[in-house]
């Protein structure tokens, strides 16, 4: 018998030679996913059937997708794998998630089972710092202004009357969250001459990060860009607020591609309204975001309608991982991303 967070659990069964797989990724985002060359190399490791979430919603319909398969692959809109979808599914050996976040599809019935599940998220991380950096340059740089402007009919010369611009080589740029996302921006941000400083409460002793860390407070009131790469989860809800806001210098910039629930939205939009501080943001407390937001009003933001992470690149990676994960896992190895409960609580 298993302990799995102090909750007893039954081993689950050895991995077969070669594994019966349910697919359920989106019709949308299916090819995204699995390439022709993915799907080559998921033939070799199992029989593949394919069931969009949306035709998996009724517990028979699950049930009979499920009931004689080893391993599920999903994406968003799977079914939450509670005890009624744990029992029609008894032969499950493993679950990789193609996506992201956990959170919506595990529950406690799962993680008593002791069933492996590993997700992709580690693709979607260069996708959504490169956005974070695209960010941070168009803010620096004025872009989003200066193409408001024209756009606009403004005539030359008041299109041009912007604060000057900035370079991002000495702009010192604050990172809220150490997490694989906020590494890699910071790591691009170093790249091109940027200082930076990080806020993050669990970067242990001896990471490299650590000189960099700082607390909030300061990381907010010392930085001409700040960017959001913490998860969302209970602790950092609402994390950074109207006082943290307040902090900022004026003319900075604040960047999230993270999630809206860190962030006072109510709080950010005054600021920005205000013209004391630019944003660029790829989240909302409301997605998708509607036709009458003010956000869509103001000439000091950037906005895009939270596709950080979905990049043809970032796509592809996230099926090469789902193939090497079943692949070490049908060979006795752990799964490189597999993750338990204790990880999910600070993950988003």
């Amino acid at each position: 018998m298993n302990i799995n967070n102090g909750v007893a659990s039954t081993p689950s069964p050895p991995a077969p030679t070669r594994l019966k797989i349910l697919l359920s990724i989106p019709d949308a985002e299916r090819a995204a996913f699995i390439t022709p060359e993915t799907r080559t190399a998921l033939n070799e490791l199992g029989d593949v059937t394919e069931i969009a979430p949306a035709g998996l919603q009724s517990l028979p319909a699950f049930a009979a997708a499920a009931v004689d398969k080893d391993a599920f692959i999903t994406a968003w809109g799977f079914p939450r794998l509670d005890a009624e979808h744990m029992a029609a599914a008894p032969n499950l050996t493993c679950v990789v998630h193609a996506a992201s976040s956990l959170h919506a599809l595990v529950s406690d019935a799962f993680w008593a089972t002791g069933i492996p599940i590993s997700q992709a998220g580690a693709a979607m991380a260069p996708a959504v710092a490169e956005l974070s950096l695209a960010f941070t340059l168009n803010l620096l740089r004025r872009v989003h202004q200066l193409d408001h402007s024209l756009r606009t009919g403004a005539n030359w010369d008041d299109a041009r009357n912007v604060n000057r611009a900035r370079e991002i080589s000495g702009a010192r740029i604050g990172v809220v969250g150490a997490s694989r996302t906020g590494r890699r921006y910071i790591d691009a941000c170093l790249a091109l001459g940027a200082t930076v400083t990080v806020y993050d409460p669990y970067i242990p002793q001896g990471d490299p990060l650590a000189t960099s860390s700082a607390t909030l407070h300061d990381v907010m009131a010392n930085s001409d860009v700040i960017a959001v790469h913490a998860p969302a989860t209970n602790e950092t809800e609402g994390l950074i607020g109207a006082a943290e806001l307040a902090l900022l210098p004026d003319g900075a910039a604040f960047v999230n591609t993270a999630r809206s629930t860190i962030v006072d939205m109510e709080a950010l939009y005054k600021e920005v309204h205000s013209g004391r501080i630019d944003a660029a943001l790829d989240v909302f407390d409301q997605e998708p975001l509607p036709a009458d937001s003010p956000w869509r009003s103001l000439p000091n933001v950037l906005l895009t309608p939270h596709l950080g992470g979905a990049t043809i690149d970032s796509r592809r990676r996230a099926g090469g991982i789902v193939v090497d994960e079943l692949r070490r896992f049908i060979n006795g190895q752990p799964m490189e991303h597999a993750l338990t409960r204790t990880d999910l609580e600070r993950m988003g």
